[in-house]
């Protein structure tokens, strides 16, 4: 399994990386500009959560490493790695319905809470990593 070291890097193909589940102390990294957005990331063992613009992007208990993140008006896709499952919040559109993939397979449909909070598990007990994909219908 792979963290992120230095806890946020861009990627070449426009993605971010974000992340560090192997820490005992929390550690954060704020004011970071990458692509005109302005993000801050917080990661441990027990947490890993990353804001963009003051806003909710990404959120996992326990805490995760996560590669290959990208985002568009319908949606994200990424690459998710820890050491067990995780219970995972994304910050999307309020009152919409995504549909959720999970290394190629059709998890469901989820719809956001208020506030549009997704909340969605992802089994990683058995799996070195899981890429996961949310589509909004």
């Amino acid at each position: 399994m792979s963290v992120v070291k230095d806890l946020f890097r861009e990627e070449a193909d426009g993605s971010i990386s974000f992340g560090n589940y192997e820490l005992a102390e929390k550690a954060k990294k704020s004011d970071i500009e990458a692509h005109g957005d302005r993000y801050k990331v917080k990661t441990f063992r027990e947490s890993t959560r990353l804001e963009k613009n003051d806003a909710l992007l990404y959120e996992s208990e326990p805490g995760t490493a996560v590669t290959s993140f990208s985002e568009d008006g319908n949606g994200v896709k990424f690459t998710v790695e820890g050491p067990e499952d995780a219970q995972v919040i994304l910050g999307m559109e309020d009152g919409a319905s995504y549909k959720v993939t999970m290394n190629g397979k059709e998890a469901g449909v989820i719809a956001t809470s208020m506030g549009g909070k997704l909340v969605l598990t992802v089994e990683l007990g058995a799996a070195d990593k899981v890429e996961v994909e949310v589509s909004k219908i």
